[in-house]
């Protein structure tokens, strides 16, 4: 059990950053996927690469670091709009590769195809105080006088590699902090909020997000991604074999162990108008980005999609809860240009995640293990011998 006084020692030497729409720092090895010629698809990205570039979208962080006392974790919210979310519920929808994990709020989602809250991204054993902190904020709003019942969506992974997960440091205030931080314009990537403490494919995982504009012809909608990468397997980068190159890879000894373990959260945003049904559909389709990554999707790995539209003609208002309505919905036979939108997406923002990351040099519960970041130059110099600048 950790102590009261450790606890406050802990919160003392952390260093808490919050990141919310301005330009991120970068050090000299953090790039995106697009600046060293990795650009996965057909379709062109919206104004930002990120999820942010759907209309309304919002997200903000909070990064929790101590080096000293191996603390390495945070918190990622994602608001679907800027108004009332109870109010105006969106529609939205689950797709589980692998079940492994702890996502808060998954039963109600698939039953009624809404989420009426922001959605909060944090460690496998934050999940409880980042789920009090979603309440806290949401019934101390104005007009929420009345609510006995709210279904608070936390997802997550195990960062107990590079953090001292069971010191449990993350608090309701540091969720209530990354929903009142959210922004609608650049993300940051890499070692940041829920992404802090996590490995990726044996290096330095964390959050990352891509977005793609269809063209007017097909509808001009736009989509974007964020995820939260936790896992492992073979990686490979817009078909190039990175993994196996660099020699770092799962079963490269023929042995079944747990090393490509792990999870990952990816979410979905769509201005273009879905029924929770439709939005299943897209959500399902992350898996097949998730997949040109080399994931191996392992017995021990928690695989989630979650999706939703903002559309303002599909959301779940007051009027529209109270008596038959006439709700927009995309045809099924549109979908498709959707689906290749949410299989790239999903791809590039996981590559994002990696090249953004940085290195973390401090052991954790005893274990003298160092993750490295993917080294970038390497990656850089495998994609111009496939693709020589001219």
């Amino acid at each position: 059990m950790i102590g009261a006084a450790r606890l406050a020692g802990l919160a003392m030497a952390m260093v808490v950053t919050t990141a919310a729409g301005a330009a991120q720092e970068r050090g000299p090895d953090q790039v995106r996927a697009r600046e060293i010629g990795i650009a996965p698809g057909v379709l062109t990205p919206g104004p930002l690469n990120a999820i942010t570039d759907v209309e309304g979208v919002r997200v903000g962080q909070v990064t929790l670091t101590d080096a000293e006392a191996a603390i390495r974790t945070g918190v990622t919210a994602i608001l679907p709009h800027g108004g009332d979310l109870y109010a105006d519920k969106v529609p939205a929808a689950l797709a589980v590769g692998n079940g492994y994990g702890k996502l808060m709020g998954a039963t109600q989602i698939r039953e009624l195809g809404e989420i009426e809250t922001p959605i909060v991204l944090t460690n496998t054993l934050a999940v409880p105080r980042a789920a009090d902190g979603i309440l806290d904020w949401s019934l101390a709003l104005p007009g929420h006088e009345g609510i006995r019942s709210l279904n608070m969506v936390v997802g997550e992974t195990n960062d107990s590699r590079l953090n001292d997960i069971r010191a449990r440091i993350v608090t309701p205030e540091h969720a209530v902090e990354a929903i009142e931080s959210a922004s609608d314009g650049p993300v940051a990537e890499g070692n940041v909020g829920a992404g802090n403490g996590t490995v990726t494919f044996g290096w330095k995982g964390g959050i990352g997000t891509s977005s793609r504009r269809l063209p007017e012809a097909l509808g001009g909608w736009t989509l974007g991604v964020l995820v939260q990468t936790n896992y492992g397997g073979i990686l490979q980068m817009d078909g190039l074999p990175v993994g196996e190159t660099l020699g770092q890879y799962y079963l490269s000894d023929h042995v079944a162990d747990d090393r490509a373990d792990g999870s990952i959260m990816i979410v979905l945003a769509t201005d273009a108008p879905l029924s929770d049904r439709n939005l299943e559909r897209l959500a399902r389709r992350t898996f097949a980005g998730l997949a040109r990554t080399g994931a191996s999707i392992t017995n021990g790995s928690g695989d989630y999609a979650l999706a939703f539209s903002t559309h303002p003609d599909v959301r779940r208002t007051p009027e529209r809860r109270s008596d038959v309505a006439t709700i927009s919905d995309l045809p099924n036979g549109q979908m498709s240009p959707l689906f290749q939108a949410a299989i790239e997406a999903t791809e590039e923002a996981i590559y994002n995640a990696l090249l953004m990351a940085e290195d973390i040099d401090y052991p954790v519960a005893g274990s003298d293990a160092v993750v490295h970041a993917l080294p970038v130059e390497r990656v850089r110099a495998m994609v111009e011998q496939r693709h020589p600048r001219p």
